[in-house]
């Protein structure tokens, strides 16, 4: 019985019937959607419905309601608003999405951090340059696409392998009969080395077994000026003539241009290959068409230079820009867009500029200065340059002694600068190289 007795009381412990008779208060919490019926006060809900007398609720008023209603539908202006309604078109939306963007963008560029570009402290390598001319109208250094940099130290032409640090000698001329190399150059696809010399004559050697492969004429003076565009090496001379040469053929020359009053001491062709930029020790700069030099047809002649025309070096990133520098009593660094013909930006240094040299992994530009004022901030530095804006980014120490020539690696990280201290120095002021929009000076 006794068991009997607790199974009834289980099973009916939360029954309607127990919990109504049961004299003792239960609080049990009841379920989420059948409430327990121990907290519920069962008289006075019954009382409740079954009372008529008991007034009821007042009638509520509709209109005051809408009123109310209606003033949600004005916002802080007094403007009409209505929430949970699409407003505007695709269109709009994805203005409006645009315009998020743009803040998110904008909010990335306040709190990432950006270091600042500078200058390196130091050179990451100084060699030995003994006997190199001190002349500024020579062009006497280039580093090919094989890594290897070709410098004249006087009457010798050496070669010096930047990954195995071997240098070996090319060529050697005669003291006695005052001959040197003047001009060097490095063919696009590294395998032959072109050297324009004192006696007029152009050789060509070959990069591999270190002999000459051919030898070129058509000059009267010292050739200080060479350049290549694929097989045509394009050479510039003191007797002021502009000679194209095609190495495939027998006669090599296609056309000899005879118009700077002065010295060929600055030529570039362009990245494309169809224009070539002449400078000359009487401070013009002619941009020539590829198509038309045997006509002697220039595109352009620029007066702006109050000095020789040496530096020059084509933008990377923009074809139609060519960077200028002009000599001691000039000291200027032009922009110039030769797609209208005009200068688009002007910087002076109040030095001579000796070498430019374009930046590839950030749109900078680096100069190398020479002679100048004790008080010019540029004399005997290198300097790099933010593009297009040329404002100075940073500036090496000075090196006492000017620098004659600057050329950078093939993977456009190094740049060597050869100075009047008989010395080559190498710095890593190009690299590293980053992802597009990523430097600060990127534009």
């Amino acid at each position: 019985m006794e068991n009997e007795y607790d199974w009834r009381l289980q099973s009916d412990w939360y029954s309607p019937t127990r919990l109504h008779n049961s004299p003792v208060e239960y609080d049990f919490p009841g379920d989420r959607f059948i409430p327990n019926r121990s907290l519920m006060n069962l008289d006075q809900a019954h009382t409740v419905l079954t009372n008529r007398s008991v007034e009821k609720p007042p009638t509520p008023n509709f209109k005051s309601t809408r009123q109310k209603l209606e003033n949600l539908k004005l916002d802080v202006e007094g403007r009409p608003f209505q929430m949970l309604v699409f407003r505007g078109s695709p269109k709009s939306s994805r203005k409006i999405n645009r315009l998020t963007d743009e803040m998110r963008l904008s909010d990335e560029e306040i709190y990432t951090y950006k270091p600042q570009r500078r200058f390196p402290k130091s050179e990451s390598r100084i060699l030995d340059a003994p006997n190199i001319k001190d002349d500024y109208y020579l062009n006497i250094m280039d580093w090919g696409k094989t890594n290897i940099l070709a410098i004249a130290l006087g009457t010798k032409l050496y070669l010096w392998n930047a990954e195995s640090h071997k240098c070996e000698l090319l060529s050697e001329e005669s003291i006695s009969e005052g001959n040197y190399p003047s001009s060097v150059s490095w063919s696009q696809d590294g395998k032959i080395v072109a050297a324009g010399y004192k006696c007029s004559r152009i050789q060509l050697y070959d990069a591999e077994t270190l002999k000459p492969v051919r030898c070129l004429s058509g000059h009267k003076r010292r050739v200080g000026s060479i350049a290549w565009n694929d097989h045509i090496l394009t050479s510039g001379s003191k007797d002021r003539a502009i000679i194209n040469h095609d190495v495939r053929a027998r006669n090599s020359i296609t056309s000899c241009v005879k118009i700077h009053p002065g010295e060929v001491c600055g030529l570039k062709w362009s990245i494309t290959g169809n224009l070539l930029a002449s400078g000359g020790n009487d401070n013009l700069l002619y941009i020539w068409d590829a198509s038309k030099m045997s006509s002697m047809h220039h595109l352009h002649k620029f007066t702006d230079h109050c000095a020789a025309v040496k530096a020059l070096a084509w933008c990377p990133y923009k074809d139609s820009v060519l960077a200028s520098g002009g000599g001691t009593t000039d000291g200027f660094i032009k922009l110039w867009n030769i797609q209208i013909g005009t200068c688009i930006n002007s910087i002076d240094t109040k030095t001579q500029i000796c070498g430019l040299q374009w930046n590839r992994h950030h749109k900078e530009l680096l100069s190398g200065h020479g002679y100048g004022n004790d008080s010019t901030e540029c004399k005997n530095k290198l300097c790099l340059w933010k593009y297009p804006s040329m404002s100075k980014i940073d500036e090496s120490r000075n090196l006492n002694l000017r620098l004659l020539h600057l050329t950078q690696s093939p993977d456009g990280v190094t740049v060597v600068s050869a100075g009047a201290d008989e010395t080559l120095r190498f710095w890593e002021v190009f690299g590293p190289a980053t992802d597009v929009n990523t430097s600060k000076y990127v534009d």
